[in-house]
This record gives C-alpha cells, structure tokens and sequence, in this order.
C-alpha cells in the first residue's frame, strides 16, 4: 500500500490517509457586527470541495482567540456562541465525507490588524476596522507596522485563558483535533524567540522563560480538550537568520518538551518572525527540519513547503521524514488533489455517491 494513503491515528482519532491541508486565511470573514468571525458561504463551500476531494484532515485556517488576535478584521474568529454554531455547519459537512476536520487557535501578536493580502496587507487603524495590536516587547514587526503594547502578565494570563475557551468552543462544534498557532510570527512564536522578546520577567530571556507562554497555553488547552482528542502545534523551525533568533536546535528541544505537556504532533514549518529575510525556497525546503524533529524527538510530525507531487509527498512518508504531509498552495489549485494522487500510487481515498462517475 502507498505510505500516503495507509490511515494514521493519533490518540482514539484515526486519520484515513496522510495528505492533509494545511491552514490557509481566506480572509473573508465580516470585520464587526454580529457577524463578526464567523464563516460564510465561501469557508463552507472552501472546505467541503477539498473534503469532497479525499483530503484526510483539513486544519481550518488560523482562527482568533478574541477580536484583537486576528490577523486582519476579515479573519474567523471563536469567542462566541454565533462562530460556533456556524463552524458546525463545516464540521458536520467534513466528518460526513470521512475527513477529519481540525482547527488552527490563534493570537497575531504584533502581526494583527493588517489589510487583507490582496489589498497591499499593510496596517490598519480604526479608520479601516483595526486596533492597536499587542507582544511580548514594544517592537514592530517591520518599519510599516506600529509600535505594539507590551502585554502585562495579567494581560498575558487573560489570553492563556482566551485559547482555553476557544478549545472549549472547537469541541462544540464539532472538531476532532486542535492546532496551537505558534508559527509565523505570531504571538506565540514572538514570545519564543529573542529576536521579538526582550523582556526582563519571567516571560523572556533564558529559554525556560521564553517558553512559558506557549507551554501555558499548551496545558491550558489539553486540560479542556479531551484525553482521546489529539492537539497539534505549529512551529517555525528556523528563522533564517544567521546564528540569531529561534534555530533548529530550539526547535528540537522544544519539541521534546512539547511532547511531555501532551502534544501528539508538531506541524513544521518555518520562517515569519524576522522581516526582510531571504528564505531558500524550493520543493520540500522545509521537510528537512521534520526530518530532523521526528528522528531526535518521540514527537510524530507533519511535513509542509512545497509539496506539489505526488511522489515527492510519498517519498517523504516511505523515508521515514515525516508522519504526514500538509499541502497548502496545491490544494488551492487542486481541491481534488488526493483523489488524483490516489490513483496515481494505487492508494483509496473517500469518493462521494455523487463523483463515482469521475473515478
């Protein structure tokens, strides 16, 4: 059998085959009113296209812990009953087409309040539905974005609490698995690295200190979410910057540690702290950093970057670099991606009723 489509379980939740979709902001959601997070006609209609394709597990994009933490105003959201009920719609659509359906919990740090991508992703204020975002230390991310408030403990302990009551929020509605956000640049990964924390507390400087906060939230969010459900969390491996920030070695101790707060799998990808660097793309640049994670550590992985072809995502599997693969821009061209993949490894995948003709 192809290693891509055997299923892979994770606690009491098995996985029917390793290609899974890695979280992607659609940003569309409404920026304010009752509205305000929630998904639309087109998350729905998103998601259920690749779960219709044979996508394993899909990670419904990075979704805020409260209004402050989005990204940009048009980003889901989960601090309310009107978010939830309107997430089941999705979940129940998935779990019917035999995916697993995950969600991706988030706080932008000093990365929020941006405009959308497709309108130039630059900083927003009130005028354009924005706020003043927070992070560990008053630094910019980039010459463009503002000044953020330094988070007070207490103000640190609030958001702990925030990503706990998101989790409480994903199991009613209906998800199977949850993934921390700390990647990217984000809240989290700012916390993480010396590049963005310059705090003197117990929150910055050794690495103990800059690893609390997620460690925090880790537990705070495996206390809510129950024993049989797996959690997942995304990390940015490296940096790319020379010798300085948060490095692979970072990285595998820390997954280490993960692992015994009650993380089933480290998602692994890089980059999105540090403005301005050169990061060396090319199909699969990210998969050795899994690679090295799953060989040091007892933590499962999930390979992403580049993944296109289904052979390469096979040969990752069959080589023991990863546990499984998240395909991101592929599956925006190819929501189908699975079903062509299957055939072309002799593998199965779920075809609805209503597709048999295709197959």
């Amino acid at each position: 059998m192809s290693a891509l489509f055997e299923p892979f379980t994770l606690r009491d939740v098995t996985i029917p085959n390793r290609v899974w979709m890695a979280p992607m902001c659609q940003y569309s959601a409404a920026p304010e009113g009752p509205e305000s997070g929630a998904p639309t006609d087109w998350h729905f209609a998103h998601y259920a296209a690749r779960a219709a394709g044979g996508t394993g597990l899909i990670v419904v994009e990075a979704t805020a812990v409260s209004p402050q933490g989005r990204i940009s105003p048009y980003d889901l959201g989960l601090w309310n009953d009107t978010q939830t009920e309107a997430l089941r719609r999705i979940t129940r659509f998935l779990t019917a087409q035999g995916t697993v359906p995950a969600i991706q919990l988030a706080h932008a740090g000093r990365k929020a309040s941006t405009e959308r991508p497709w309108k130039g992703g630059a900083p927003v204020g009130p005028e354009g539905h924005g706020w003043l975002p927070v992070a560990p230390s008053p630094l910019p991310f980039d010459e463009r974005h503002p000044v953020p408030d330094e988070l007070t403990v207490d103000q640190i302990k609030e958001i702990v609490g925030e990503f706990a009551a998101a989790a409480r929020r994903a199991l009613a509605a209906g998800f199977e698995i949850v993934e921390i956000h700390g990647a990217h640049g984000y809240l989290i990964n700012e916390f993480l690295s010396p590049h963005s924390n310059h705090r003197t507390d117990t929150y910055g400087g050794s690495h103990e200190n800059r690893t609390r906060f997620a460690l925090e939230v880790v537990d705070a969010v495996r206390e809510v979410w129950p024993d049989d459900k797996p959690l997942f969390f995304r990390i940015s491996a490296t940096e790319w910057l020379e010798n300085a920030g948060w490095t692979p070695d970072d990285t595998v101790r820390f997954a280490g540690e993960l692992h015994a707060h009650g993380v089933d799998l480290l998602d692994v990808s890089t980059g999105g702290n540090a403005a301005g660097v050169r990061i060396p793309t090319q199909p699969g640049y990210q998969v050795p950093f899994a690679a090295r994670v799953r060989k040091e550590t007892p933590m499962p992985v999930a390979a992403v970057g580049l993944i296109t072809e289904a052979e390469q995502a096979e040969k990752i599997l069959a080589n023991g670099e990863a546990d499984a693969v998240l395909l991101g821009r592929e599956l925006l061209r190819n929501p189908s991606w699975a079903r062509h993949a299957a055939r072309e490894l002799g593998g199965e995948v779920h075809v609805p009723d209503q597709y048999h003709r295709s197959v």
